[in-house]
This record gives C-alpha cells, structure tokens and sequence, in this order.
C-alpha cells in the first residue's frame, strides 16, 4: 500500500478568462492578503481571487497539460470566479482536507473543487453546490489478467486498487474488498501497469481519459462499469450562503446558456442532455 499524503503543497493561480494555470509560490490565505467582499456581498479569503483547493491530478477534472492546470472543473471555477470580477488561484492539497473541510474552515480556500462526490457524511463537514456532474464507477483490468467483472476479481482473489479516501474505494471496501491504496489517480494506474494490483475501481471518466491513450487501451480494458448513483458538487465552508449561491448560479447559467456543454464535449465526452443534468441530491 502507497503511503498517502507525502505530495507537497503546490500553489497554482490562473485569471478567469483562462483554462490554465502557472505555477505561484504560497499557500496561505495569510500570505500578505485580506479577506475581502466582492460587490455582490460574497466574501473570500483574499482579496482580488477566489482561492480554490483541489488534488492533483485527476484527469478531466484537473490535472497539468503542458505546464498548466486545466480540466473540467478548473472549468467551471473559472466561471464563478469571472462572475465575480476576480481571479482563482488554484492549490494542491491532501484529497482528505476536502472530506473534513480543514482547508476551508481554517481560511485557506474559499471552495474545493476535486471531482468530489456528494454524500451525507462529507455534508456534515461541508456545504455542497447543486449536482454538476453524474459520475459511475467503473471497473479496469489489465487484458492480460483475464479477469471479467468485479465479481470475478473478487473470485479469484486478484488484487484490486483504488485512490485513497475516495467513494471508489469505500464502494470496493462495501464489497468486502481490502483494495490496494493509492494517492492519485495516476498512481492507481501505474500500479495496475506494474503488476502492483490487477484491476482498479475508480471514476469512469477518469478512465475514459486514460484509455484515449492507445498504449493504455491496448493493455487494460473496463469490465464493469458501476452505477452507484454519484453526484460531484463544490465543497464550500459551511454557511458560506453567498457563495454558493454564486457557484449554483453559475452552473445553472452556463447549463441555460450552452456553455457547460461545450465544456462537457471539451473535457468529458459526448453530451447526453438527461444524464447530465443533475437532480438536487
């Protein structure tokens, strides 16, 4: 098992008008700044951005292309953020701060934006934005292990992996599973390349991206593909009413004004109108 939580804090910022990112020294909303109220009575954690936690990487979501942090959901902030007439900055944390809302509770960010899944337990650490994405689990083997389904891992007890402190691995752990535990999502894959681990559990669309690679295709394939009922949300501290109500309206704007499908066919794949509209969760 992988020991978690060894990355090191990276700084990211990028304007609101751009996709990318370049790398910032600092991570504390202390840095030499202030909290501030925007105009639209929202208050951030530092004046002229809103200051964004995430974990890298996690592609479509989020992850480096050329230098730069991009994805789905840097998408999306990007947004929120251009609403309200600032900037966001973008920092590298541990997946589990976002579970306890430590990083948002503490004055360090104003949202967590992780590909995270909405659920009761999150909820009583956490405020969640409106549903912007409906996400299964899907279940990837490698082609030379000749295993077939979940169900026939468990049988003949091949070596299953997931990311750490994620609804994939709290799935497999429901199924009786003792995964393997990875960090990041690339690590789950290259140990499913290594022969650490045999098959993997973890996001569909995360392994959409990687099995656009033919290297990646021509070595794994998906077997199952699990419909857990999921819903990613933005993590806000709780009771920061103003703010969220500027992220719900945000995605609602661009779902009403075409953008959040381009995005969706940009980062995701083909857009299937109905499962991609969340209902409240």
């Amino acid at each position: 098992m992988t020991t978690h939580l060894r990355r090191r804090v990276r700084a990211l910022a990028t304007t609101a008008a751009a996709a990318g990112l370049a790398l910032v020294a600092g991570c504390s909303s202390g840095d030499g700044g202030a909290s501030t109220t925007t105009a639209g009575g929202v208050q951030l954690v530092k004046a002229g951005q809103l200051t964004t936690c995430t974990h890298l990487p996690y592609p479509p979501f989020q992850s480096e292309i050329d230098g730069k942090v991009q994805g789905f959901d840097v998408s999306l902030i990007d947004l929120v953020a251009k609403k309200l007439g600032v900037t966001q900055q973008i920092f590298d944390t541990p997946f589990e701060n976002f579970k306890t809302g430590a990083f948002l509770n503490s004055g360090q960010c104003d949202l967590a934006a992780a590909g995270m899944t909405i659920t009761a337990e999150r909820r009583k650490n956490v405020d969640f934005s409106t549903p912007y994405f409906d996400a299964t689990q899907a279940v990837l083997v490698d082609r030379k292990s000749g295993l077939t389904s979940l169900a026939d891992v468990k049988a003949k007890g091949a070596k299953l992996g997931t990311q750490a402190q994620t609804s994939g691995e709290d799935y497999a752990k429901g199924k009786g599973f003792d995964p393997v535990s990875f960090d990041s999502s690339d690590a789950v894959l290259s140990g499913l390349r290594t022969g650490q681990v045999q098959a993997v559990v973890i996001d569909y669309p995360v392994v959409q991206g990687w099995l656009k690679d033919k290297a990646n295709a021509d070595a794994f394939r998906t077997v199952d593909n699990l419909d857990t009922g999921e819903q990613y949300g933005f993590a806000l501290k709780k009771g920061n009413t103003k703010l969220l109500a500027a992220v719900d309206k945000a995605i609602a704007d661009a779902k009403a004004d075409g953008t959040y499908r381009k995005l969706y066919e940009q980062w995701i794949g083909p857009y299937d109108a109905a499962a991609a509209s969340p209902a409240a969760s």
